[in-house]
């Protein structure tokens, strides 16, 4: 395994990240999940594909995940959004880059194009959840729920297998950052790749992106039996043929 690397925000910030350095060549960045880090399975999968490939590669681990400083507790989506922007002026610099938001960071991903819109050159969403917060946890929650995080500010909810800690200030930050209404005007390859099972994040949202792209080559991937995840030998070489497609149509 590559060696990890920290990039320095401030004295007390720093974020953990992994890269391919090219000084002028083609990046692929790969935004990880909520609570998610960059030793998974997706993430080597596709830093061993720019390797191979001799194309650059970035993923970071957003404040709080990983071995990335910060408590979890105390992010959200404009913190995340904000070290992902930092993190691209920083190591990608003015290189062209293909993004894959996995799950939330397909969310991050899409607040990435008012900032680089021309230097992305394409968009892979696996498994996508942009506004999850508000969409799929705040509006499904029952009033004891609601009730509890309103009077605590935080509360530990289970969804899918996984546990998660949510709180107050997460959900009213998510509400700011609402992307599923505003139009990308990009003529670039959008991709999204969606399990057929996935109980975390339902396949309408891979539909939701697509429809922010007017003039996108756009495309939609169900993959049979697949879960959230989308990890297994299998879906990582879909993933990896999908995006070796979308490079062909970019160099």
């Amino acid at each position: 395994m590559k060696k990890f690397k920290y990039f320095k925000i401030s004295n007390t910030k720093k974020l953990r990240y992994i890269d391919n350095y090219f000084k002028k060549k083609l990046y692929i960045i790969f935004l990880p999940g909520f609570m998610s880090d960059i030793e998974g399975k997706k993430p080597q999968a596709i830093l061993r594909f720019a390797k191979k490939n001799r194309l650059g590669f970035l993923s970071l681990e957003y404040s709080g995940h990983g071995k990335s400083s910060g408590i979890f507790t105390k992010g959200n989506i404009s913190i995340w959004s904000n070290d992902v922007k930092r993190s691209i002026k920083k190591i990608v610099k003015k290189n062209n880059f293909i993004l894959i938001g996995s799950s939330m960071g397909a969310w991050i991903s899409l607040n990435q194009f008012k900032y680089f819109k021309s230097q992305i050159k394409g968009f892979i969403g696996i498994g996508p959840a942009p506004e999850f917060l508000t969409r799929l946890m705040w509006n499904k929650f029952p009033k004891k729920t609601k009730k509890e995080l309103l009077k605590t500010g935080k509360i530990l909810i289970k969804n899918g297998g996984y546990e998660y800690p949510i709180t107050l200030q997460l959900i009213k930050d998510g509400r700011k950052n609402k992307v599923l209404h505003k139009k990308i005007k990009s003529k670039i390859n959008v991709t999204m790749i969606h399990g057929q099972n996935d109980e975390v994040v339902p396949t309408i949202f891979s539909k939701y992106v697509l429809k922010l792209f007017n003039k996108a080559k756009k495309k939609i991937i169900i993959i049979k039996k697949g879960d959230h995840s989308l990890s297994n030998q299998n879906q990582l070489k879909r993933i990896v043929k999908e995006l070796s497609i979308i490079i062909k149509n970019v160099v």
